[in-house]
């Protein structure tokens, strides 16, 4: 099903094209970091933010085939338009040494398995629990916000060697998570990128 685009949002993207030159990514770098810019309005993201080509193509491919999408909260859901998530938050308990979104996690963890696709904009703590599960994930968007955690997270993140989209600063949030999702569901699933 073809995406119909706003006039609004494509006068939106190419304001953004004018002021910042996109065509030195890769096709789904660059989906990812355009989508990310323009959900921030914030023209920085695009040297912030660290992604692999490769490992885009492989979690796109996955989603194109049904992967799971798991998110931290439900902010980061409701910011997915093309895809039912899977948000444990509400039954989260914390406990000592767990907070509830760790917890979340795990329970989303037991829901779906290995090979899901996992959105965290919100809490470190949640990003700092799917590290340390063995999750085998399709793909890792960490882009958790603040100034407790996210940085140290998304840099555990990116030592992980799991296949995944992060930033260095501490610069993140529901918004640009679900627009780092949506990039890949929005990208055309075609032969050639498949």
């Amino acid at each position: 099903m073809n995406r119909v685009v706003h006039p609004i949002e494509q006068e939106s993207f190419r304001r953004l094209r004018a002021r910042l030159d996109t065509s030195v990514f890769p096709p789904l770098t660059r989906a990812v970091v355009e989508r990310v810019v323009h959900s921030a309005a914030d023209l920085d993201y695009a040297a912030d933010l660290v992604c692999d080509e490769a490992s885009l193509t492989a979690a796109h491919a996955a989603l194109h085939a049904g992967a799971p999408v798991v998110t931290d909260v439900e902010m980061v859901a409701a910011g997915i338009t093309r895809r039912k998530t899977v948000c444990r938050l509400r039954d989260a308990t914390a406990g000592p040494g767990l907070t509830r979104s760790a917890h979340a996690v795990r329970l989303a963890y037991e829901q779906v398995g290995p090979g899901a696709v996992w959105v965290v904009g919100c809490a470190p703590t949640a990003l700092e629990e799917l590290l340390v599960l063995d999750a085998e994930p399709a793909l890792v968007i960490g882009l958790p916000v603040g100034f407790v955690g996210a940085v140290e997270s998304k840099a555990a993140l990116r030592e992980s060697g799991l296949p995944a989209v992060s930033n260095v600063s501490e610069k993140g949030g529901s918004a640009v998570a679900a627009a780092a999702l949506n990039a890949l569901l929005y990208h055309p699933h075609t032969e050639e990128n498949a």
